[in-house]
């Protein structure tokens, strides 16, 4: 195989793939879900070029080295493409092998793809900066859903169903939407989770009855309102409503623990909410186990 130009049809889920660790367990999750969704799964990989300089010291041809870099990046998606005959042999494939920065070319291809998908390889921000900048940068620039499988997390179908938190805001709907999907698709049950901050709380006070009912009442209208119409369009979804108090990044992080799937917004349109509310999506990519999806929302 070597470099392919061949167009990627829109619709299909583009996964990242590089051989390692985390790239395999982006790639079983992908498979899944394109078996699931009966969707063409695009098995992408993306080299940049090594700058001259580099190659001047240590005496390296560049034509060379070009051509041995081509050759191992067709190795590693030929490999993928096995592993996904051997596990859904009537899935369909498409093999993306590229002379274009990982970054660039997933997130290029992601204004099209039904989902992209990346793996994770680092815990913690200073991993996530020094090993994860792919999967980073793809979430941050992405026009259309990505998936960013963490380590750890339950096996596919054995967690607590698929969460998404709402804020009331009109731009949560496309991370609600997504929830709702990837519940039926899956056949789970859909948490969707509002947050009231209350300064009292979040300094250690206590939940009273009187609080408490004060919020549910607000989580159930909010979650009312934002979910209008999903139950029409998704009638075998079933929604648990849940009612929280504190930071929503915190509380996120505690009621995710062992969900098959995670949905999250990324407010980067708008950079007045980015800079109050984005961390949500990055808190999740540096901290989370398991599946998380970030949803670009609207303006």
């Amino acid at each position: 195989m070597t470099e392919t130009m061949t167009p990627v049809p829109a619709g299909c889920v583009v996964v990242g793939v590089d051989g390692s660790p985390g790239a395999e367990a982006a790639l079983d999750w992908s498979i899944e879900h394109a078996r699931l969704t009966r969707r063409t799964l695009a098995l992408v990989h993306g080299w940049d070029t090594v700058p001259s300089v580099w190659l001047d010291q240590v005496g390296a041809d560049a034509v060379t080295l070009q051509a041995e870099i081509r050759a191992a990046a067709a190795e590693v998606v030929a490999a993928a493409a096995s592993r996904v005959a051997e596990r859904a042999p009537d899935l369909e494939v498409l093999p993306v092998v590229r002379h274009e920065d990982a970054r660039a070319l997933l997130a290029g291809l992601s204004a099209h793809a039904e989902v992209t998908v990346v793996g994770s390889r680092g815990r913690g921000p200073i991993s996530s900066l020094l090993l994860g900048s792919v999967s980073s940068a793809v979430a941050d620039h992405a026009m259309g859903p990505v998936v960013v499988v963490r380590p750890g997390g339950p096996a596919p179908g054995e967690g607590r169903g698929v969460l998404v938190a709402v804020d009331g805001d009109e731009g949560c709907r496309p991370p609600l939407e997504a929830a709702y999907d990837a519940a039926a698709v899956r056949g789970l049950p859909l948490t969707v989770l509002h947050c009231t901050f209350d300064a009292r709380i979040a300094a250690g006070g206590p939940v009273t009855a009187e609080l408490r009912t004060a919020a549910e009442e607000e989580a159930r209208l909010v979650v009312a309102t934002a979910i209008s119409g999903l139950h029409e369009k998704y009638p075998d979804v079933q929604v648990h409503v849940r009612a929280v108090f504190g930071h929503l990044e915190d509380e996120l992080m505690r009621a995710a623990h062992d969900a098959d799937l995670v949905v999250v917004g990324n407010h980067r349109r708008n950079p007045v909410v980015a800079a109050l509310l984005g961390s949500v999506s990055r808190t999740f990519l540096e901290r989370a186990d398991g599946a998380v999806m970030v949803v670009p929302e609207g303006d």
